[in-house]
């Protein structure tokens, strides 16, 4: 059994949190309960420079933290990079500090890694509802192709390497510029878990969902103009979200 353990993949999960103490302590113990062996799990904590009780519940779990610190830094993906540059596991997955994995997340994860000759890997996510499956043909015209990126999105090392770090230029979205440059610019092969291997619980009140739908598109066209992307092709994408977002205003005023 010990021969056994040792063959499977060594995975770490980044998390980034500032001011979490409402969320932080569910999220580490969704970790640590993980049915995966522990001794291949590395769990690193980036911490901002929290003046909650963020640093005290962190402390608490030192000794299943593989790494933490609490640093100023310069923002969300700022500290996934920080985390990236820690990381000594073959597979790397990010857990935001209001999300949390179900018990046997790291199990299915390591399950299609090491059955698949995969780069990457989308896991079925729950929100408001279970969602699963991604739509990398979609690409061109939308960013709604992957259930989430935090919980959901893991990939390897090397792959992780090749594509390079999050862009910090994009304050709300460079997780999406990352997908875009795995599939568009590496095309790099990726699956989907069936819709019932829900790796864990997405919090829909985190960044993305505070940012109005123009500040939303302005930076997935800059996302597509950084990446080079045919410029009709924009153009299109701009116009269909304008249009979105016209009839979107207008059944909002209807229905008021």
């Amino acid at each position: 059994m010990k021969k056994k353990n040792n063959n499977l993949p060594k995975i770490s999960i980044i998390t980034v949190v500032l001011n979490g103490d409402k969320t932080i302590n569910k999220c580490i113990k969704s970790v640590i309960a993980q049915s995966y062996p522990s001794h291949k799990i590395e769990h690193i904590v980036i911490d901002g420079g929290s003046s909650d009780k963020t640093i005290s519940i962190i402390k608490k779990h030192q000794n299943k933290i593989s790494y933490w610190q609490s640093k100023k830094d310069k923002g969300l993906y700022d500290g996934m990079n920080i985390g990236l540059k820690k990381c000594t596991g073959e597979i790397i997955g990010i857990l935001n500090s209001d999300d949390f994995f179900n018990n046997n997340a790291l199990k299915i994860v390591s399950k299609y890694f090491t059955k698949y000759k995969i780069d990457f890997l989308f896991g079925s996510v729950k929100k408001s509802r279970v969602y699963h499956n991604y739509f990398p043909e979609r690409l061109w015209y939308t960013f709604n192709i992957y259930p989430s990126h935090s919980v959901g999105f893991f990939i390897k090392k090397s792959a992780q390497k090749k594509i390079g770090n999050y862009n910090i230029k994009f304050k709300y979205s460079a997780d999406r510029d990352l997908i875009y440059r795995i599939i568009k610019k590496q095309n790099m092969k990726g699956l989907s878990t069936k819709k019932n291997e829900v790796l864990g619980t997405f919090n829909l009140g985190g960044l993305s969902s505070k940012l109005s739908f123009m500040e939303k598109t302005l930076e997935e066209i800059k996302i597509r103009l950084s990446n080079k992307q045919n410029i009709v092709q924009i153009l299109s994408v701009l116009i269909i979200f304008l249009i979105y977002y016209f009839f979107k205003s207008l059944q909002i005023k209807k229905n008021r």
